[in-house]
């Protein structure tokens, strides 16, 4: 068997600590850890299978982390008439589990913050409204209840959201119907209490999605008066500048996860589309695309660890993105 010497015309290396720069699959011995190490080859990002969800449904609200996300609301079958959800559920990283419900059953709304302390705003449920009533209201979760707190000031669905926090959020854009729906541009701020009126998006646009913080958000994709649009538009805290267009013009549920210099775009469609992009402050890129597409899915996560779920036709599918790794790992250690 050839040793690593005759393959690579080197023997391996011994460093007191792991080299600045090595070379993409570069192996040597750190003497001070007592391990040999490697840099591992870049490979491509993809979706993994993840576990169901106890409800299939869509049209709901989705946020947190790859593994401590909730699952709010939604609409399911079947439609027409639609079933509105007022049922939360919370993911572990490998299963979803159902906890208190909300306390106004909706579908087109969208949160904020984490599994144990979250926020979800607006929507649209039953009502008097024709064909639905369409709502501001706001609740608070803090992992066991919700509790209802001050509503948006434009009670509208089909909206975009940013923000860490179920203390610090962004709502921008939506829609109210019947058609012609009323397209809105509004971008409210809420600070734990109550929301407020900022400076608008450029597009008036409903089912668009959003990322990144309360002052540093990315809004994208969406339908717009001229129909489905790639529009990106990013907020400073003070205001939005359109910057470079998705790949594809993408409507109906597009979810997103991330910053809004690092974001995820992905499903979504009309029909559904397994579409994913990655964008880097700048522009857009195509990655692997979703196992299976659907429109009004949720999205939650980061760039590199990002978590779908959700969608029509009311589906149970979790997947799970890992993003590409390029970086140290430990093959042997020695005592």
């Amino acid at each position: 068997m050839a040793t690593y010497k005759e393959i690579l015309g080197t023997a391996v290396q011994n460093f007191s600590s792991d080299p600045p720069s090595p070379d993409t699959g570069q192996v040597w011995y750190n003497s001070t850890a007592g391990q040999f190490k490697y840099k591992d080859v870049i490979t491509a990002g993809a979706w993994a299978t993840g576990g169901n969800t106890n409800v299939g449904r869509g049209d709901g609200a989705g946020f947190g982390t790859q593994t401590a996300s909730l699952f709010v609301g939604g609409s399911g079958p079947t439609q027409p008439p639609t079933t509105f959800f007022a049922i939360n559920e919370s993911y572990n990283g490998t299963t979803w589990t159902e906890l208190a419900d909300l306390n106004t059953a909706r579908q087109a709304c969208n949160g904020r913050g984490n599994n144990t302390a979250g926020l979800v705003f607006g929507g649209q449920g039953p009502g008097s409204g024709p064909p639905f009533a369409y709502v501001g209201d706001t609740e608070n979760w803090n992992g066991s209840s919700w509790t209802e707190l001050n509503n948006l000031n434009t009670a509208r669905g089909l909206m975009g959201a940013s923000g860490a926090t179920n203390t610090s959020a962004l709502a921008f854009g939506g829609a109210i119907f019947p058609v012609p729906s009323s397209l809105f541009a509004d971008n409210e701020s809420w600070n734990g209490t109550s929301w407020t009126e900022l400076n608008n998006l450029n597009t008036a646009r409903r089912s668009l999605a959003g990322a990144g913080t309360q002052t540093a958000a990315l809004a994208f994709g969406g339908v717009a008066a001229p129909g489905v649009v790639a529009n990106t538009e990013t907020w400073n805290g003070t205001s939005w500048t359109e910057v470079n267009d998705l790949n594809g013009a993408t409507n109906n549920g597009l979810a997103g996860a991330g910053l809004n210099t690092a974001a995820l775009a992905f499903g979504g469609g009309q029909p559904a589309s397994t579409r994913t992009e990655s964008w880097n402050g700048t522009s857009w890129t195509s990655l692997n695309s979703l196992s299976v597409g659907r429109i009004g899915t949720m999205g939650s996560g980061t760039q590199s660890a990002a978590l779908n779920f959700g969608g029509e036709p009311f589906s149970t599918v979790t997947e799970e993105w890992n993003a590409p790794f390029s970086g140290t790992e430990t093959i042997t250690t020695t005592t």
